[in-house]
């Protein structure tokens, strides 16, 4: 079970490293939020409204939605407005302190406020300095405004599924936010890396658009990988319409054979031996282009035993399956109960509220809840002092509507 920082001292991979978070919604705030739960100093800059996530309901109190509690955990938060000249300042100041500012406002909009990479990096050479946009700024979509539909939509992802279910839609899942934040982890890391080699920082843009039609592309490009072509766009498993979880006696489940060795015993479980010999299904390229009429025949062969007798078989076999999460119910899972994944917390204003951890386990570096989600301009002052502000400073940009102090 995670704790703060006060109950659990272990210093994160990344203690000592200041990383500006100049991001809204998800994408961004994922990927500071993973950087902070490796002991960053992620300073959340935020406008007097707040990340429009903080105002989702179902909260509590106002600015503390489900999305800020998990989101912005290990953050400090700090309120300028940035169409205050002052408030410009103090945020020039602040990401010229830091080693790494990310952030998804648009290229053209950092370039009026003078808040673009080539002015910090001009005067802070060793800075990293991440945009993370819809399109990559060299292409003709540069400056669009992008939302993960929008990515789904222009990556083929809405495509596939149209290919598999007759006509294009979204997964039921922000999946393009997320690839792009991850994204940017790796991207961060790679770039702080180099900084600890050589003290050159850099600047790194992560466009959802290309990073999302590059993942898709993984299993998909396939034999159009060469040129001239040697086979058709697709991986024809994941494409088939009738892939998708069985229905077993008393419920749902995922069966996926996958080994020669796993058809043969799913095959002789099922009382049909002599399908491992059929010459459609007898190995891995056989079953590839015989797909549907394959996932057709499990499919009829499901629902001869309950899910319980299917996960027993499976298990003694080493056959992949899994029966079908209730994901609102994933805490009473037995594995992730059994791991913690899922503890609940004290919030300090928010009351007690359930806290997803880090899935990853670290032996010398783990990564901790430090702080719970902070409220909206919670450490502006505290941060504004650390800038080499004075009291009565910080109580005049406040005045003036520059700053907001919780």
């Amino acid at each position: 079970m995670s704790r703060p920082q006060e109950d659990r001292p272990t210093p994160g991979a990344l203690d000592g490293v200041r990383v500006v978070d100049l991001t809204t919604v998800l994408m961004g705030p994922l990927a500071t939020r993973m950087l902070a739960d490796h002991g960053a100093d992620v300073i959340k800059v935020e406008p007097p409204s707040g990340d429009p996530t903080r105002n989702s309901l179902p909260a509590r109190h106002t600015g503390m939605s489900g999305f800020a509690m998990n989101l912005h955990r290990n953050k400090r938060s700090v309120v300028l407005d940035l169409k205050h000249p002052e408030g410009r300042r103090a945020a020039h100041l602040l990401m010229g302190s830091a080693d790494v500012v990310i952030t998804n406002v648009r290229r053209a909009a950092l370039d009026r406020l003078d808040l673009g990479p080539a002015v910090l990096r001009r005067e802070h050479p060793g800075l990293i300095f991440c945009i993370a946009n819809g399109f990559g700024s060299d292409g003709p979509y540069a400056g669009r405004a992008a939302y993960d539909d929008v990515i789904q939509a222009a990556s083929g992802l809405a495509w596939l599924i149209g290919e598999v279910q007759g006509e294009p839609g979204y997964v039921p899942s922000v999946v393009a936010d997320k690839v792009s934040g991850l994204t940017i982890v790796q991207a961060v890391l790679a770039a702080l890396l180099h900084r600890e080699r050589t003290g050159e920082g850099q600047e790194i843009e992560v466009p959802m658009f290309e990073t999302l039609v590059a993942f898709n592309l993984v299993e998909h490009l396939r034999g159009m990988t060469f040129e001239p072509p040697i086979g058709p766009f697709g991986y024809d498993r994941v494409l088939s319409r009738f892939r998708r979880p069985f229905r077993t006696a008393d419920g749902w489940a995922c069966l996926i054979p996958y080994t020669d060795a796993n058809w043969r015993s799913f095959f002789a479980f099922c009382r049909q031996p002599d399908l491992a010999t059929d010459p459609r299904f007898v190995d891995h390229n056989a079953r590839i282009a015989h797909v549907d009429e394959l996932y057709c025949i499990v499919d009829e062969l499901a629902g001869g035993h309950t899910t319980a007798e299917w996960m027993t078989f499976c298990a003694e076999a080493s056959v992949p399956a899994a029966p079908v999460l209730d994901l609102s119910r994933a805490e009473e899972d037995p594995h992730l109960d059994a791991v913690g994944l899922i503890s609940r917390e004290e919030h300090p204003t928010e009351g007690t509220y359930r806290h997803v951890r880090d899935p990853v386990l670290y032996a010398a570096t783990p990564t901790a809840l430090r702080r719970h989600a902070p409220r909206l301009g919670q450490h502006t002052s505290e941060v504004l002092a650390e800038l080499g502000y004075g009291p009565a400073v910080i109580s005049d940009l406040v005045a003036a509507g520059a700053a907001v102090q919780d």
